[in-house]
């Protein structure tokens, strides 16, 4: 998912093409520059939009394959009990 300005378009890491000016050129290389390095530095957003595309893909994965969600379900609890169970009795030796 791209940031759009709210006048064109274009993503805001793109700089626009038709600038003959050299300084406002400069100006919309550093503007994109700048929007590039907030988008990828900026990990907490980063995780909260792929934990929201996660949630939405196992939503429609349980809409359309219900038993399968549910197996899905069950081996994952399955080998965190498997983890914690394997931890436990490592710790109480």
């Amino acid at each position: 998912m791209t940031d759009l300005t709210p006048s064109s378009s274009l993503p805001r890491t793109v700089v626009p093409g038709g600038i003959v000016d050299p300084v406002a050129s400069a100006r919309a290389e550093l503007k994109a520059a700048l929007a590039a390095i907030e988008i990828k530095g900026n990990v907490p957003r980063r995780l909260e939009q792929a934990s929201q595309r996660g949630i939405r893909r196992t939503r429609a994965f349980a809409q359309r394959n219900p038993i399968g969600a549910a197996a899905a379900v069950a081996g994952v609890a399955a080998v965190v009990g498997g983890v914690v169970w394997v931890i436990a009795r490592a710790v109480s030796r």
